[in-house]
């Protein structure tokens, strides 16, 4: 091919092109406000990375979701990996929020405090998992007016459901080391 012809992007693919460019400063900054939002809330700099030390498992699992399904990954499945962030996120603040309180309250260490957590809270992170996953199904199973919509929606929010459980186990080794 000579070098005077080049190749580029026109119309709907060249705006997906430029609104693609910018969501890893978009996901930077979301992360930046959680941190500085829950530092705020904890009065800690070390809570918060212990609770957003949680979202790598659940990204990993959302993009094996999208790989095993061979789901591409669009911004529909952006919007349904921002909805398991949101979920990852409250199951770790229930969790830390709990330990420091019986941290505070009845003088347990740390290692004490986050496992009674994880037992203590294991059946409302299970319950809320489950109903996210549940009501997923229909959804990554098709069917209805835009079924590859919804699909690319659910898959990385429903496979990813099963690694959010894996903060149960996140928890005790970070909050011990810090």
């Amino acid at each position: 091919m000579p070098a005077s012809i080049n190749a580029s992007f026109q119309g709907t693919a060249a705006a997906f092109q430029t609104s693609l460019a910018n969501e890893p400063i978009l996901i930077l900054a979301a992360l930046i406000t959680v941190y500085i939002v829950l530092g705020v809330l904890y009065e800690s700099y070390i809570h918060p990375i212990t609770i957003i030390s949680t979202l790598p498992s659940a990204g990993v699992g959302a993009l094996l979701a999208l790989m095993i399904t061979r789901v591409d990954f669009s911004v529909i499945a952006l919007i349904g990996m921002i909805l398991l962030i949101g979920i990852v996120q409250k199951n770790a603040i229930m969790m830390i929020d709990f330990a420091l309180q019986a941290e505070r309250l009845f003088h347990k260490t740390a290692e004490e405090a986050i496992y009674q957590a994880c037992l203590l809270r294991f059946r409302p992170i299970l319950m809320t998992t489950m109903a996210a996953m549940l009501g997923g199904l229909p959804l990554a199973l098709g069917g209805g007016v835009a079924p590859s919509c919804a699909s690319r929606w659910a898959s990385p929010s429903l496979a990813a459901s099963s690694c959010r459980r894996c903060s149960l186990f996140h928890h005790p080794g970070r909050v011990s080391l810090l």
